[in-house]
């Protein structure tokens, strides 16, 4: 039996239908499956998530894990973000400046680099980053422990597999994903200016003339809503992978590859969705 039929075991199969008939119903099969899977995958999150917020009620085992897991995830990650943002910013100014046009203020380039460094790719970019640096991390140690059964020994020894592996990662990805995304966009304006500066004819009065137009608070609340996004998935998809890896060295392997896929899109989708809602406020 086909794996397409196998959730139809017990009707008749597809190879035993008319040849005119069998592509039809081989494409009706595969799509039904495909839907089926679909749900049977977010329902596994869904409980998955259901025993995160169970274990949320031990914090005498999450909370000492919780601050090992922000040293891990946001100290160790500050030379990446601070190389990846300080060469951004120094690009986006450069390009600002020798694509205007003649008789452009170049006060715009200020302005193009803070809109683009804080609104859209200091998160992204530090989410994107971290996604490969952490979470692979956190999918490869927590799938290592499933295939060695070190988290059948934690059960037995009566500790939460939740409280002890999952929560702490998340709550120091909630916390330090936003951290790290402060910095980087401090990081992106500062080189912004230095180049800008120092490499073009931007004089300090027009980068910091463009910094300052337009801004409101409320960007600030935007880049840092889309760190704390960003940080939720990397935390809970890499988590739930590894937890349910399979298979050994290979599928350790395997869903190390998955979460990092998975996370990457997750992130590009919530950025497009925080996007379509909050922009039309950014100016407010």
């Amino acid at each position: 039996m086909s794996e397409i039929d196998r959730p139809f075991e017990g009707r008749r199969p597809t190879e035993t239908f008319p040849i005119v008939q069998r592509q039809g119903i081989r494409f009706t099969r595969r799509v039904t499956y495909g839907f089926l899977h679909f749900l049977t995958e977010m329902g596994k999150r869904a409980y998955f998530m259901r025993d995160i917020g169970r274990a949320f009620g031990e914090p005498r085992t999450y909370v000492p894990e919780t601050i090992r897991q922000m040293r891990g995830i946001g100290v160790e990650s500050i030379p990446l973000t601070v190389i990846v943002a300080s060469f951004i910013g120094g690009v986006i100014a450069l390009q600002t400046r020798y694509q205007l046009f003649p008789g452009v203020q170049l006060s715009i380039i200020g302005l193009s680099v803070r809109l683009m460094q804080v609104l859209e790719l200091g998160p992204l970019l530090t989410g994107l980053v971290l996604t490969g640096r952490v979470g692979a991390r956190m999918t490869a140690e927590i799938g290592t422990m499933r295939v060695t059964e070190q988290i059948d020994a934690l059960e037995t020894l009566s500790y939460d597999p939740y409280a002890f592996l999952v929560v702490p990662r998340l709550l120091a990805a909630l916390v330090m994903l936003p951290a790290l995304v402060v910095l980087a966009d401090t990081m992106g304006l500062l080189s912004g200016y230095v180049v800008a500066v120092y490499a073009t004819d931007v004089t300090k009065q027009e980068f910091i003339e463009g910094v300052r137009l337009g801004f409101g608070v409320f960007q600030v609340v935007y880049s840092l809503l889309k760190a704390t996004l960003f940080g939720g998935a990397i935390a809970f998809i890499c988590s739930y992978e590894g937890y349910v890896t399979e298979a050994g060295a290979e599928g350790v392997g395997r869903s190390t590859a998955k979460a990092v896929v998975f996370t990457s899109v997750a992130i590009l989708v919530l950025d497009t969705l925080t996007a379509a809602l909050f922009a039309p406020y950014l100016q407010t």
